[in-house]
Formats: C-alpha cells, structure tokens, sequence
C-alpha cells in the first residue's frame, strides 16, 4: 500500500498497544505530531522538559510493555538521554524517535541549529548508540524496511531504540506491506529446548530445598505467570531482589521476602543461600553482597534463567525462550503439596496510632501498609522511601515502580504520569522525597493537565536523607530549599480540584488518608520528618556506601 512514512510509524507504534507519546514539540518534529494525531487511538503528551518524557515513557513502559516518545534532534535528544539510559540499565523498551534536519542538510553537511554548527550528524546519533540496542536514520528508500527492523528489536530484546527521521521526509509517500508488525516472540530451538527441560527436571526432582530468586528479569521478558505456575505446582519458596519487588506476589504464603545479601533477613538468607536447587532469573547484581555468595555456590546448585538462554550446572543453552522452558518443566513435573521449608510470616509491623506523636520513619511505613490496597501501582523514589519499602509485604495484585539500578533521582514523579496514561483505572501511589521532587517537579502540572488522580506523598526531611548517612550528616550540600509544597497543585492547575494536607503527627496522617480516600480528585500529602531520622535499614546501607565509595579514608564530616 501507499502511506507516508509517518503514518506507517505511527501506525506500527499502534499495533504495538502503544497509546501515547510523550514528548517536547521542536522545529523538526511539528509535522510529526500532526501526523500522531491523524492515528486514531494515539495520543501525543507534551511534557515540560524532554528528561521528563524519558521518565514518563520509562514508566508507561513498565506497565504496557513498551512505550513511544518524541523529541527534536541535539538539544532535545541529549535532554532525554539521561532517562533513555535509565530505560536501557532497567530493561525497559522505549522507541526513542528524533526530528533531525532535513535530509538534504545532513547530506550537505550544512550548518544547523540544534547542532554544533560544524556539520557533523553523526554525533548525536553517536552518543544515543551507547545507551540503545538499534538505531537507524530513515530515508525515503529505507523507511519500511528500518522501521519494522527498528521495532521488532525494541520489542525482542526489551531494550531502547533510536530513530532518526528528517524534518523533510516525514510526508513522503512509500510503498508499505498491509501485513501486521509480527510481534511473536522467536521460538525455542527444539533440541535445546528438551535438553534444558529434561536437565532442569533432573535438577528440581534430586532437589530437597529448592528455590527461585526473582529479579527484573521476569517481569521485562513477561515470564511472570509461568513462574507462578511453577512455585505454586511444586511449592517452591522465592525471593526477590529489591529490583524484582511485587513482580510476584508478596501476599502468597510461598513468598520468603526481599533478598539484599547480607544484609537479609536470617530466613531470607538461609532460603536462597542454602538451596540445593536455585533458580535465579537474570539478576542484576548492582551490588557486591549480593553477588558474593553466588560466586561461591557450586554451579551444579544453580539454574540461571534468562530471557533467551538458560544455564544449568555450568552449561550454557541458547536459543531456549524462558516461558517456553519453565512452562515446559511445570507441564513435565509431578505437583508437589507442600514446601519442604518453613517460611516466616514479615512486613512491617502494626503500630496503635498515637494521635499526638509526632511522625517517624519506624512508624510511618506501617502506617503507610496498611493503606494499599490489592492491584495499587506503588511508585517509590530513590531514597529513604525506596529503601523503607522494602520491608512492606504489598497486597496481592500490586504493581511496584522504582529505578533501582540506573538511580536517577527525580525519576519517579515524571514516571507517575507515564505509569497512569498506561494504567489510569488503576489506583497509583507515589512517595518521593523533596530533593527528588525538585528536580522534577514540574510535571507535576502535566499530571494534573491529564486530568489524572494520584495520591503523591511527599516526605519533606529538608534535604537529603539518604545522602546524609553516607557522607556530610549536617553538612550544607544535603539541604535543599524548603518549598511551599502543597500550594504547587494551585500554581500547577489553577481550577482544577485537588485535595492537599500537610502532616506533622500520626493523627493528622489518618485524618489525611480517610480524605484522600473518599476524594474523587488527585491528592498531595505533605509528610514532615526529621531531617536526620532514617529507616533502619538506610543506617546500614549509608555506611557501607560511603566504604564502597570512599574507602576507610574518610572526610572531616563523616
């Protein structure tokens, strides 16, 4: 058929369930926004800065599989790099397209804005290739071809792409296939695959303590529901990685907790640590207590599942898809009724609220479980709230949202928004810290624009709190301006009906979560703590951050 290479992008990004583009509107992209709209069902969302757009499509991603955003070409694609690194650490799938100049002045090697004015085109394309799996520039001859190739990669690998298209080319009309974008996943290669499933059954039948340490692995790859069918048929215990949080459910009695190493709970630890029969799906170790006693468990004890390969006792196979190989071992192996290993029931633990105390962090996170409900989208930033929530067992059905590899603080807020355009049914949750909110803060008002409904805890400790048990405890760095928070939604949304509290003490805070609940409208609560109050694991964790940074050597304000 006939159709303009826009149209024909835009129209696979819909076939993809790609419902929304975020992005910042530039001289070399406004033809390509007029050309979003003419898709019935795709939605262009113009956000404050092109970082954020990253963040929102990171988040958008998370819970749609793969997500769409747009920028114009130098200035905007090394905005929204930082975010597209972030995408691409994490595992997640973003189409990353870019409105370069016209194609005769890149051919030209003329001087434009938006570049370095020396006719060289090449580097931006350059810088964003270290942090996606494919990029392309796009041509009138190339243009069916790159942007099936482009896509189908995004969507194989989990991983960003880029695309180039040049401001001129967008309206050109090209010959297109009427067939679908086939977005199967490649197949198991058959031998290989029974191989695996025949050794990993031989494995789990000789096994007395089996176990499965979950990473974002499972969730990226979409193995989720064949994983479960596994620990639930042969009663298998699992863990989680603080990066695989509620990617399988915290409410199941087979669930052991959060494994962080040595700093795990002694249960956690004599689970996965003594497993005569480990899965582990495609960890990434970010940190070196997590990784030593891997390192040292003999590889026979080990099953190492990744999305196109698997490792059993050492031997690598590849080309075995991991949905096929563990749906194939639960289909081939015999139900099993009981774990053979006593799980200990954990969670924060229930306070009576003290209406008059004033709040802290031991006693806030308790409080705050008792909130969330069962399919709640829980966002929690870099910081104290991303640490503290480790500890809280979530409900059934909760999708939990944090960057824990990449670490950009700021990430979350702008993830918020991209994570409700995907999901806007489902309740969503936000905590992030006033140093983190700062950076972002501003699209704030594009939440509010889309009509959108958030309950977003901001937990003002005056600075920030994380950094304070590394290095600097009283030191001016670790301040931040203390903002007038909650008048924001006012600045941001004039009009537009929002509920807003600041909390100071455990009674104002149930008084705030009863109001929020019954409010048909997002709402802002401000949380008040101490600057140099911490959850306890943060105590533990500053520590042994400021040794892995900084040796024994340390500063006069240690």
């Amino acid at each position: 058929m006939k159709t303009s290479i826009g149209n024909y992008l835009f129209t696979r990004l819909k076939e993809m369930g790609i419902g929304h583009v975020f992005g910042v509107p530039g001289d070399f992209t406004l033809q390509m926004l007029d050309q979003i709209e003419d898709v019935a069902g795709l939605t262009f969302v113009g956000n404050c800065n092109e970082l954020n757009s990253a963040y929102a499509a990171d988040g958008y991603a998370r819970l749609n599989r793969i997500a769409a955003m747009i920028t114009t070409y130098g200035v905007g694609d090394l905005s929204a790099l930082c975010g597209v690194a972030g995408a691409c650490a994490e595992n997640v799938p973003i189409v990353f397209i870019s409105g370069a100049p016209p194609l005769y002045a890149m051919e030209g090697h003329l001087r434009i804005h938006h570049s370095l004015a020396e006719g060289n085109f090449d580097n931006v394309m350059n810088s964003v290739r270290e942090f996606t799996v494919a990029q392309t520039r796009l041509t009138p001859a190339n243009a069916a071809f790159e942007i099936d190739r482009i896509l189908s990669i995004c969507w194989i690998e989990r991983q960003p792409v880029f695309i180039q298209i040049p401001s001129n080319i967008s309206y050109l009309m090209i010959d297109a296939p009427t067939r679908p974008l086939n977005l199967a996943m490649p197949e198991s290669d058959s031998e290989r695959i029974e191989s695996a499933i025949t050794l990993v059954r031989q494995y789990l039948e000789n096994a007395r303590r089996p176990a499965v340490l979950i990473d974002m692995d499972v969730d990226r790859t979409g193995y989720a529901d064949a994983l479960v069918r596994l620990v639930e048929k042969y009663r298998i215990p699992y863990a989680s990685f603080r990066s695989g949080k509620a990617i399988l459910s915290e409410a199941s009695p087979l669930f052991a907790g959060i494994y962080n190493g040595a700093a795990s709970a002694p249960h956690v630890r004599d689970i996965i640590e003594k497993s005569d029969c480990l899965f582990v799906t495609a960890p990434s170790f970010v940190e070196a207590s997590t990784l030593q006693f891997i390192d040292q468990m003999p590889a026979e004890r080990i099953v190492s599942i990744r999305g196109h390969s698997v490792t059993v006792g050492g031997e690598v196979f590849e080309g075995v898809m991991a949905e096929e190989l563990i749906n194939g071992l639960v289909d081939s192996i015999d139900a099993r009724p009981e774990s053979v290993v006593r799980l200990e029931a954990h969670g924060c633990e229930p306070v009576t609220i003290e209406p008059d105390l004033a709040l802290t962090q031991k006693r806030f996170w308790p409080i705050m479980e008792g909130f969330f409900e069962e399919g709640d989208v829980i966002l929690a930033e870099n910081g104290t709230s991303n640490i503290a929530m480790t500890s809280a067992r979530l409900p059934a059905g909760v999708s939990y949202l944090s960057q824990m590899v990449w670490g950009a603080i700021g990430y979350t807020l702008p993830a918020l928004l991209g994570s409700m355009m995907a999901a806007p049914d489902r309740r969503q949750i936000l905590f992030i810290g006033d140093g983190s909110f700062q950076l972002t803060a501003q699209e704030l008002s594009t939440i509010l624009r889309e009509g959108l409904k958030p309950i977003i805890f901001l937990i003002n400790n005056r600075g920030y709190t994380i950094e304070r048990y590394i290095q600097g405890m009283k030191a001016s760095y670790n301040d931040v301006a203390n903002w007038d928070y909650t008048a924001l939604m006012k600045v941001f949304a004039p009009g537009v009906e929002s509920f807003t509290a600041s909390v100071s003490t455990e009674g104002e805070l149930v008084a705030a979560l009863a109001a929020c609940g019954k409010a048909d409208c997002a709402s802002f609560i401000e949380i008040h703590l101490d600057p140099f109050d911490a959850p306890e694991p943060l105590k533990i964790f500053g520590p042994k951050t400021a040794e892995l940074d900084y040796g024994t050597r340390r500063g006069p304000r240690s």
